[in-house]
């Protein structure tokens, strides 16, 4: 798993810890010094730490004008013992979301696995960007996706056919967005 490093491609266009508006502004990454875990397993230290000990993230862009974000993960979500939904609401979304962000592209293609509570902070997420935005969850692993569904909780974001094969490396930020847009847009009409 330490070698799995979050996208980097786009760093010349966004970095976190340079954004004075992001959650993980002044962060200081070392690519050498291993520190953080994932049941015993050393990750790549340039994700960053929510203060949970099995998901972690990398806030990879952020588009004030348009209001989103894209955001990847890797680890296990754990709602069960870790409660991750509510440490990924408060201290990362609610943050962003103070500065109008409302669409939120989440890549899961490093989620290993997901375990269940309840649903009160994904439907408060949901109710949050109501009015014009959106959830997106793109390439998560079929028995991820399956664990939502069997939960209840697909219904508070998209995702999917072409959300779950979204080749999305080959593209620019905004033209994640865009596609992404789109997709989601027929979906709504």
């Amino acid at each position: 798993m330490h070698e799995i490093e979050p996208f980097y491609n786009w760093q010349h266009l966004y970095i976190a810890a340079e954004d004075e508006l992001s959650p993980f502004y002044g962060v200081e990454y070392s690519e050498f010094s291993f520190s953080n875990t994932i049941y015993n397993y050393y990750i790549h230290p340039q994700w960053d730490n929510i203060g949970s000990e099995t998901l972690y993230l990398k806030i990879l862009f952020v588009d004030y004008e348009e209001k989103y974000a894209i955001i990847e993960l890797i680890g296990e979500w754990n709602d069960a013992i870790n409660n991750d939904i509510m440490i990924l609401k408060r201290d990362i979304i609610d943050e962003l979301a103070y500065y109008k962000i409302n669409k939120y592209i989440i890549i899961g293609e490093n989620v290993l696995n997901f375990h269940h509570s309840d649903d009160s902070y994904y439907e408060e997420w949901f109710d949050d960007v109501q009015d014009d935005g959106w959830i997106t969850f793109i390439n998560f692993r079929e028995h991820v996706l399956k664990e939502f569904k069997q939960a209840g909780l697909d219904y508070y974001f998209h995702s999917d056919g072409e959300l779950n094969q979204f080749t999305w490396r080959k593209f620019s930020p905004g033209q994640v967005f865009g596609n992404v847009n789109k997709i989601i847009q027929k979906r709504l009409t």
